[in-house]
C-alpha cells in the first residue's frame, strides 16, 4: 500500500470517527456496473467502458453513491469500521475502498459530483475543458494520462498534445492524429508537459504518484473526487452527478 493511500484510509477514518459512522452498522456495498448502468448510450462507442477493459464500482452508504474505475472488479459488502481496518494493498481493494470513499464523503456533503455522466454529456464536457485550459494556461503543452475519446479530440487541435494510456489496443495507433504512448515513454511525456490532465483511476492502479509533480496538474472523472477533496487537488467533473 502506498503512503497516499494511508494518508486517505488515515483521514476518513478520522472523519467517520468524528461523524460517530465507525460505532454504526453500516452496509458499503460495492458492485460491477454495466455499460448502459454507468454512462447510458452515447452516440461514440469508443469510450473504454464500451470495450470492456474497464467496470465501474459503485459503492452506496445509505443516501448516498460513490464510484470508482477499475479492470479488477467485483463485489464487496462490509462494515466501514471492517473497510478502513482493511489495507487498500491490491486492485481490487484499492477500486472498494476509493468508491466508498467517494461515497461517504457525498453523504456527508463534502462533495458531489460522484456518479459518471451519461448518454451526450461527456462530449459536452470536453466542449467546457478546451476553452477553460485555453483561458487559464494559453497554448501550453499538455500530457493527457489516460484515453478519454471525447476530451482528446476537443483538445488536439488546440493545444500541443501527447496521450499516455495502459490499453495494450491503444499503444502504437493514432487518435484523432494523437500517437498513443505508453510507460516506455512516460517520464518523457511528463516532463515535457506544462500541464498534466490526469485520469482519476491512476489512484486506483497506484500509479498516480508519478504525476503529483511541481507542475499544474487536473484530475479528472469521478474516481479521484473524493481524494481530491482530501488532498486539496484540482479536479474537472463537470457533468457529473
Amino acid at each position: 500500500m502506498s503512503a497516499l493511500h494511508e494518508i486517505l484510509r488515515q483521514r476518513l477514518t478520522a472523519i467517520c470517527r468524528k461523524e460517530g459512522l465507525l460505532g454504526e452498522t453500516v452496509r458499503v456495498c460495492a458492485t460491477p456496473l454495466s455499460t448502459e448502468e454507468a454512462i447510458g448510450t452515447p452516440e461514440d462507442k469508443d469510450f473504454p467502458l464500451q470495450k470492456g477493459k474497464e467496470r465501474l464500482l459503485q459503492a452506496t452508504f445509505r443516501d448516498a453513491r460513490g464510484q470508482a474505475f477499475t479492470d479488477h472488479y467485483g463485489n464487496y459488502e462490509g462494515t466501514l469500521e471492517s473497510l478502513l481496518a482493511t489495507p487498500p494493498a491490491n486492485t481490487f481493494r484499492r477500486a472498494v475502498f476509493v468508491a466508498a470513499l467517494n461515497a461517504v464523503l457525498k453523504h456527508l456533503e463534502l462533495i458531489g459530483n460522484t456518479v459518471h455522466c451519461r448518454d451526450e454529456d461527456p462530449r459536452a464536457c470536453a466542449s467546457e475543458l478546451a476553452p477553460q485550459l485555453r483561458e487559464r494556461f494559453g497554448a501550453v503543452k499538455i500530457t493527457q494520462v489516460g484515453f478519454q475519446p471525447r476530451m482528446v479530440e476537443a483538445l488536439a487541435p488546440l493545444f500541443p498534445l501527447r496521450l499516455l494510456d495502459l490499453d495494450p489496443d491503444n499503444l502504437g495507433h493514432t487518435k484523432f492524429g494523437v500517437p498513443v504512448e505508453g510507460p516506455e515513454t512516460a517520464s518523457d511525456a511528463v516532463a515535457w508537459a506544462e500541464l498534466l490532465l490526469v485520469t482519476g483511476t491512476t489512484l486506483v492502479n497506484d500509479t498516480i504518484g508519478d504525476f503529483l509533480l511541481d507542475k499544474p496538474v487536473l484530475f479528472y472523472g469521478t474516481t479521484i473526487a473524493g481524494a481530491a477533496h482530501l488532498m486539496g487537488w484540482e479536479r474537472f467533473c463537470p457533468k457529473s452527478s
